[in-house]
């Protein structure tokens, strides 16, 4: 079965208005004392408990107020800025080429954010890559997602976004599985030429970075990479679409996850000695 960024959208609306609806009933109150208290038909009521119909921000607000369930405010707030945007397909999106598939990635976004947690399971993070790497990782996915061939494009664009890692002010803390650095794009040369690039990368002031060695006890195994950025916003990828998660309480729970990982990650000296040892394991 497939999932459709409309279909995707509707069961996030179908889901705020359920969210509601228990708010609702929790305070107490039927759906006709609900409406004259907010100032509203009893229908339209009806019809945003059953996702028929979105709710404004003024609506929750006013609905929590009468509800006095204020403090779940923002959480429902951020949900609604989200039910539109959240899933991003990337066959839809790259119709265009995959210049066009950002998802999160956008330099505006970069832009504004100050930290930068990332955790990547099976690949050298975007910010990191080398050209070739990049080009290589991009090949696939143009031919997989059926887009037009604007690789080279698509590369130049994400080194563009680059420039970010030197800019004042902003941070950079990142944990990698071990098997990150043993998943190949392209060929052995320019998987030695990325691991060379993130040894670089790791001397920069601004960028800590972690490797969590395969076979190694630990607490929590996530099941996606992640990014989240500053405390305002998660993005993750799917192999067929971006998902990006501003729910207060949700970007709190991949914080958590983030801090689980760190725990387990090796740093320094240690972290330099995974990355050497890939590279001299390189046929």
């Amino acid at each position: 079965m497939t999932t459709s960024p409309s279909s995707a959208a509707r069961q996030a609306q179908e889901a705020l208005g359920a969210r509601l609806r228990e708010i609702r009933r929790e305070a107490e109150l039927t759906a006709r004392a609900l409406a004259t208290a907010t100032g509203q038909h009893y229908t339209r009521v009806s019809k945003i408990e059953h996702g028929v119909q979105p709710p404004t921000e003024a609506d929750i607000r006013t609905w929590c107020r009468a509800c006095q369930a204020e403090d779940q405010t923002p959480d429902l707030i951020a949900t609604l800025r989200a039910v539109e945007s959240a899933y991003l397909e990337f066959k839809r999106q790259s119709k265009a080429g995959m210049k066009r598939v950002l998802g999160a990635h956008t330099m505006a976004l970069y832009e504004d954010t100050a930290v930068f947690r990332i955790y990547e399971h099976n690949v050298i993070p975007g910010l990191f890559q080398t050209a070739d790497y990049s080009a290589a990782m991009l090949s696939f996915w143009i031919d997989f997602l059926d887009t037009p061939n604007d690789r080279d494009e698509a590369v130049a664009a994400r080194m563009e976004r680059q420039r970010v890692i030197y800019t004042r002010g902003k941070r950079f803390v990142v944990v990698l599985e071990e098997q990150a650095l043993r998943t190949w794009f392209g060929d052995a040369e320019t998987q030695a030429g990325q691991l060379d690039r993130l040894l670089a990368v790791m001397s920069l002031p601004n960028v800590s970075v972690g490797v969590v060695p395969m076979m190694t006890e630990r607490a929590a195994v996530a099941s996606t990479g992640f990014w989240i950025f500053d405390n305002a916003l998660v993005a993750l990828e799917t192999p067929t679409a971006s998902i990006e998660i501003t729910r207060p309480h949700e970007i709190e729970l991949y914080g958590r996850m983030f801090q689980h990982l760190q725990n387990v990650a090796r740093y320094g000296r240690q972290a330099r000695e995974l990355i050497r040892k890939a590279i001299e394991e390189l046929p």
